[in-house]
């Protein structure tokens, strides 16, 4: 299995942090989980504003360089991580059910 990590940036333009996964499902997990941190430190007024980005990268053996994730296989190729986890992960609902447990804790202005 590939070599995965989170890559996120809370506050645009500062430099990126990485956090090592297992998965494709976990990454989407962790992503989650910081988004909603994010917007739960904006809602209580921990910082004034925010402008988050982040993604999914793996690490490239040949090239020796981490590159953006994807997923191809004979009939698929997926760039976008929630595609790729409603159509080809039997994990979905569970990512689901928790990112809506952390949606009810904060709410977009």
């Amino acid at each position: 299995m590939a070599k995965l990590r989170v890559w996120w940036i809370p506050q645009v333009p500062m430099e990126a942090f990485y956090i090592p996964v297992e998965s494709p499902e976990e990454g989407q997990k962790v992503m989650n989980i910081l988004a909603a941190y994010d917007c739960f430190q904006y809602n209580h007024n921990v910082k004034p504003d925010y402008a988050n980005i982040g993604g999914l990268q793996y690490f490239n053996e040949e090239y020796g360089e981490w590159e953006d994730w994807y997923f191809e296989d004979e009939k698929n190729y997926y760039d976008n991580l929630d595609e790729y986890i409603d159509e080809q992960s039997d994990r979905a609902e569970e990512i689901e059910t928790q990112n809506k447990a952390l949606l009810e804790q904060v709410h977009f202005d």
